[in-house]
């Protein structure tokens, strides 16, 4: 049998690549696309003793208890951000209450940021690796897990509202984020991680 030489090896595996990047390529398109139609709720817990996680749940469901139906209303990812930059003080102060009601005294922070997320798979949807505008809330010295959601669409405040659907996406942004594709999830956090790693220096 004919031994390949190193060349046309080397070819051979380039030519390989441009294909699975062809194929791939739509596919990490309609990503980009999820994570600028996307807000996220991010809630970090001041530790992770069982005290502080259950105090960062009652956070959470006081926010989207008393903001949810606000978000809900909400017909664009633009719509959603201003609201969320007007509501910033409200949702600090509802934040601060629940940590005073609960017996604690530690500092809430809330700001409106863009940040890195790895893919985080919920029970209905997937949300690919990337940066995304999140509403950030912090506990304390925020080093506990943290409880991280979707307000836009309005993904995680069924009980504030009905939102029962992902229709604010695109259709192509509906398939990813119901995407089986495990390995084109993985492929695109790889890719991600590696830009992440280029710009954070």
């Amino acid at each position: 049998m004919r031994k390949w030489k190193r060349w046309e090896i080397s070819l051979a595996v380039g030519m390989m690549l441009a294909i699975l990047w062809t194929l791939f390529s739509p596919f990490e398109k309609a990503c980009d696309q999820v994570r600028q139609d996307t807000l996220r709720l991010h809630i970090l817990a001041n530790s992770d003793s069982d005290e502080d996680q259950a105090l960062k749940l009652a956070v959470r469901d006081a926010i989207l208890e008393t903001q949810g139906s606000l978000f809900g209303a909400a017909d664009t990812k633009a719509e959603a951000v201003e609201t969320a930059s007007r509501q910033l003080e409200d949702i600090q102060q509802v934040a601060q209450q629940t940590v005073r009601d609960a017996g604690y005294s530690y500092p809430v922070t809330v700001k409106l940021e863009n940040i890195y997320f790895a893919t985080r798979e919920y029970e209905d949807f997937t949300l690919p690796a990337g940066r995304y505008d999140a509403v950030r809330v912090e506990i304390g010295e925020h080093e506990g897990h943290n409880w991280f959601c979707v307000l836009f669409p309005p993904l995680c405040v069924p009980a504030a509202v009905d939102a029962d659907d992902t229709a604010q996406y695109s259709d192509e942004e509906e398939q990813v984020v119901k995407s089986p594709y495990k390995i084109k999830f993985a492929a695109v956090e790889f890719l991600e991680q590696i830009k992440e790693s280029l710009t954070s220096d």
